[in-house]
């Protein structure tokens, strides 16, 4: 079932709900006045008949006696199946005006008129009994039973049902019409969503959604699928860089690897000579390797955060270790290490993360000291302080340094500053750390002055005691 199609029932089925609620209320209280009107008009009746009854009585003759009843009854108006009794202290008619039904009245009804005054009953198809108690000074009580059928409330009863349920009919079809026009007007700017995101692939995501001006919802959701689409076009983007620039570092040593094979089987070479290629073989393997695992970081660090398994790392530990591990790759370089001291409030130096993804991101930061500075007679430092609550690892070096314009590319795959392109690497340490720091919720920070050397600001939140 279609969006349009359910609003337009539910539209419906609430005004359908609410006009019945008002109909049955209508009927409900227009039955109870006409009901209440017709016992007023009972009692009035029954009134009416004692005093014909007891002021005819007080004539001379029954001829005196009839004229005067055939006068009254030209004041008043007969009731349809009209009856009404008179019935003296000892419970025997003296006076029967009306249609003769002759069927007794229960004792019990003029006993309870005789102890409450007066009685109603409700029989059906609108008939009514009422009982009335009259009291005269000279001749005692007498007890007045009237009973009638309320015709016209019947028929007038009747033609409000008529009258209602035709209304109803009539108002639900109007209304399901009009639930189904207005829901698809409301419905139309959904409908135009659709259509765009239909024409919108890969290969055209600078497109955007026509519908995010306004402020309704459904302006809102166009904002949002704009704002994905964004996120999606970077993303894209940011794929597509990557993979040529992925395809173009690999490809270098790759080249290098199949150039020297074959030139080694061009022709019979010498012991001397074929170690000499199996060297540069190996050197482009392990050149390609380190690519691939890089490659593969940065994809790691890219990951939902989610899903990438976190514990309690000690920052100070993680620093010592890689510190032994820069001095194996690079035994002429000298790092002093620095030491703060730990914040109170927290675990000494302890941060939440993914192990082997922080020393990945530390061994870059110390690896790319070490190669930007050999020709420096200044150690490197690396600086482990608390800032709050958070842990600070400062990382600098007086090595070459990079021009500001290169310094804003650091972050980007690949890129080479153009006074380090001899020194070997493929451009992909920084921002393999940029992500891994990104992802563990901290930043990093490269300043740096071209021939003064360049300074790496690790920060990382600090996990609380």
């Amino acid at each position: 079932m279609t969006i349009r199609t359910r609003l337009a029932l539910q539209f419906a089925a609430i005004l359908a709900v609410t006009l019945l609620l008002f109909s049955l209320v209508i009927y409900f209280f227009t039955y109870q006045s006409r009901r209440n009107s017709f016992t007023d008009s009972l009692f009035a009746r029954a009134r009416v008949v004692a005093h014909v009854y007891l002021d005819g009585t007080n004539r001379g003759d029954d001829a005196s006696r009839a004229s005067y009843r055939r006068y009254l009854r030209q004041f008043y108006r007969t009731l349809p199946a009209e009856e009404v009794r008179v019935y003296d202290a000892q419970n025997r008619v003296v006076f029967r005006e009306g249609q003769q039904t002759g069927q007794p009245v229960p004792l019990s009804l003029l006993a309870r008129v005789r102890q409450t005054g007066s009685l109603v009953e409700l029989d059906t198809d609108h008939a009514q009994t009422v009982g009335l108690l009259y009291r005269d000074a000279r001749r005692g009580d007498f007890v007045v039973v009237a009973s009638s059928v309320d015709a016209d409330s019947q028929v007038e009863q009747r033609t409000l049902r008529k009258i209602l349920a035709g209304g109803l009919l009539i108002s639900f079809g109007i209304v399901g019409i009009g639930g189904w026009f207005f829901a698809g007007q409301a419905l139309r700017p959904m409908q135009r969503i659709v259509q765009e995101v239909d024409t919108i692939t890969a290969f055209d995501l600078h497109r955007r959604l026509s519908q995010a001006d306004g402020q309704d919802e459904v302006s809102h959701l166009a904002q949002r699928f704009n704002s994905l689409l964004d996120r999606l076009e970077t993303a894209f983007a940011g794929q597509r860089t990557f993979v040529r620039d992925a395809s173009h570092e690999l490809r270098t040593p790759l080249t290098v690897l199949t150039g020297e094979l074959e030139v080694a089987l061009l022709q019979e070479r010498s012991p001397a000579e074929y170690r000499r290629v199996l060297q540069s073989t190996l050197d482009a393997a392990r050149m390609l390797t380190a690519l691939t695992n890089g490659l593969l970081q940065i994809a790691r660090a890219s990951d939902d955060p989610s899903q990438v398994p976190l514990a309690l790392v000690r920052l100070d530990e993680l620093l010592l270790q890689a510190h032994e591990e820069v001095l194996r790759r690079q035994p002429t370089s000298r790092i002093d290490l620095d030491f703060g001291e730990p914040n109170s409030r927290g675990v000494a130096f302890g941060v939440m993360g993914n192990e082997p993804l922080l020393l990945s991101a530390v061994l870059n930061v110390l690896e790319n000291a070490c190669k930007f500075s050999k020709d420096s007679q200044e150690p490197i430092v690396a600086s482990l302080t608390c800032v709050g609550r958070r842990l600070r690892l400062q990382i600098r070096d007086r090595g070459v340094g990079m021009s500001e314009a290169d310094r804003q590319q650091v972050f980007v795959p690949f890129f080479r500053a153009e006074m380090v392109r001899n020194v070997p690497g493929h451009g992909i340490g920084l921002p393999l750390t940029f992500k891994i720091m990104a992802l563990h919720g901290g930043s990093i920070r490269v300043d740096s002055e071209l021939g003064a050397g360049t300074q790496v600001t690790l920060e990382l939140p600090l996990v609380s005691a």
